[in-house]
């Protein structure tokens, strides 16, 4: 198999799951052998945390569509040979597909598409999505079925490659308690969990409203995460008099402890989604899911198999939810068990590295 030179292009300079996928596909790509670079602004989250980690990382002005974005794009690509460029927000896939659209030896170009937001359907977002690449990988299957049906994008130009997560770090924890107590989390406590940037579509406040609508002190929420909307969530947990019942301990550099210590995961989300790598992490560490029918969440979560679908902005029925696993602890078990087996079999960083590294080699160039 070629060994490849692969280039990563990010324009976002925030922080999230797009992110974090981007650094652990680079990371197991070096790991096979190949060459990555990941280009983006200085500025970024990413950029720090790529050098944290060792890959080889690029600043780039590319935040904003301008004409300086695209000399400097442009400059990069015509003063370095790459084998295949993956492309990953809107602003650097138009400076990609635009600095090499009249190369007759471009090399290959492949647009992850990692949300589910609408998807333009203006001439120029056609050439982008139809002409602008060879290849368009989407997180979620139902994210490539809206791109065919509603944009024209052919079904046999995309495939959908779920974010993969490490399955040798995301476990079943031998000793809950004893990660509870490590992490100086209530023992004694059922742990209602979520691990999620706190963005207002994440559904964090629906949340915390169902929880306390519940008037019951048997159980924790676990806030693993930070974002934007923080200090809005912090007013409404004040609002609610739940304080003493809620833990936020904000971004963490290791997530696994903290699934580890929930007994059940919640993702409320009402928008914006793929596959969201929370879910799948939780899934691995054996938990039951309840989350909504957004993006591509139930090609993981499976109604009444491995939690529960609810719907979007309605604390109602979230708490409905909530309520029936917190009095089920063997249905808990059960739904963690299905999670775990599914997240095994279809959402490791394997399985994603081996598709990933497939359309890489095919459309190189």
């Amino acid at each position: 198999m070629k060994k490849l030179n692969i280039l990563h292009t990010e324009s976002s300079c925030g922080w999230g799951g797009q992110e974090i996928r981007t650094l652990t596909e680079s990371e197991g790509m070096i790991a096979r052998g190949h060459q990555v670079t990941i280009a983006c602004p200085s500025n970024s989250n990413i950029y720090t945390a790529a050098k944290e980690r060792g890959i080889n990382t690029v600043a780039l002005p590319i935040n904003k569509k301008r004409p300086a974005a695209l000399m400097a794009m442009y400059r990069f690509l015509a003063e370095n040979q790459f084998d295949v460029v993956n492309t990953h927000s809107s602003t650097d896939s138009w400076l990609v597909s635009l600095s090499l659209a009249w190369n007759k030896s471009r090399p290959g170009i492949v647009r992850t598409r990692h949300l589910s937001t609408a998807v333009h359907n203006k001439k120029t977002t056609q050439w982008l999505y139809r002409k602008g690449n060879d290849f368009i990988v989407t997180t979620g299957e139902k994210l490539r079925q809206t791109l065919h049906s509603d944009n024209g994008v052919a079904l046999d130009k995309m495939q959908s490659i779920p974010t993969g997560i490490d399955e040798n770090r995301f476990v079943r924890p031998d000793d809950k308690q004893q990660v509870r107590q490590a992490l100086s989390l209530p023992t004694d406590k059922t742990i209602i969990g979520i691990l999620a940037t706190i963005r207002s579509w994440k559904g964090h406040e629906y949340l915390v409203e169902a929880v306390a609508s519940l008037k019951r002190q048997d159980n924790h929420i676990l806030i693993v995460g930070d974002g934007p909307f923080r200090p809005t969530l912090e007013a409404k947990i004040d609002e609610l008099g739940i304080r003493d019942q809620v833990t936020l301990v904000g971004n963490q550099d290791d997530v696994v402890p903290w699934l580890q210590a929930m007994d059940l995961f919640c993702l409320p989300s009402y928008g914006n989604e793929g596959v969201p790598q929370g879910i799948m992490q939780a899934m691995l560490c054996g938990l039951p899911i309840i989350s909504t029918d957004v993006g591509s969440i139930l090609e993981v979560l499976h109604h009444e198999k491995n939690g529960y679908c609810v719907e979007t902005k309605d604390s109602v029925s979230l708490a409905k939810a909530i309520e029936t696993l917190l009095d089920n602890p063997a249905l808990r078990e059960e739904f963690g068990a299905y999670s775990y087996q599914h997240a095994s079999a279809n959402c490791t960083m394997t399985k994603m590295v081996d598709e990933m590294e497939a359309i890489f080699q095919r459309v190189s160039k």
